[in-house]
């Protein structure tokens, strides 16, 4: 259950028309301090970050899916048409919630605490965004280079002569 401070947090930014990732954040955020604490532990910093989220969707975050790579046109195609033919049904809102399941529950519970708090670490989550942002694309997250130009020092200018008379 998370905390109201994190509920209301998350509203807020609601109201402030943030994205719905940034919304989510807060509850990350709480994750990674569960695990840092001590209250359970997390096989990888990835893991943190899905409970986090897992919490977000529950309390009502409307964040989207992990977008699957790949796939043809044809699977898209079949995917739509079935989105049109089922009802729409919401998991949030249920008329009679689901009663989840004690012993699973537990064993779940039970499952993370075994873990460490080495997930929650600077160094794990620094990877993870660093692996993420990989992921996204080369061009959106390239090391910036500088911007002046190359100066030619004499130091060059006699390799580059020699490298032509050597041609």
């Amino acid at each position: 259950m998370p905390r109201k401070s994190t509920v209301a947090k998350a509203r807020q930014a609601k109201r402030e028309g943030k994205a719905p990732t940034t919304q989510a954040g807060e509850f990350v955020h709480e994750e990674i301090e569960h695990v840092r604490e001590g209250k359970h532990g997390a096989r990888s910093a990835k893991q943190a970050i899905a409970i986090g989220l897992s919490k977000a969707r529950r309390a009502g975050v409307k964040v989207p899916a992990k977008a699957k790579k790949g796939g043809s046109k044809r699977t898209a195609a079949k995917r739509s048409t079935a989105k049109r033919t089922t009802p729409k049904r919401s998991t949030a809102k249920r008329a009679t919630p689901k009663r989840t399941s004690r012993a699973r529950s537990l064993a779940t519970t039970r499952a993370l605490k075994r873990e460490g708090k080495r997930a929650a670490s600077k160094g794990a989550l620094s990877r993870q965004a660093r692996s993420a942002a990989r992921a996204r694309g080369q061009k959106t997250h390239a090391p910036k280079t500088s911007k002046r130009p190359v100066r030619r020092t004499r130091s060059t200018a006699k390799r580059t002569s020699r490298s032509k008379r050597a041609s």
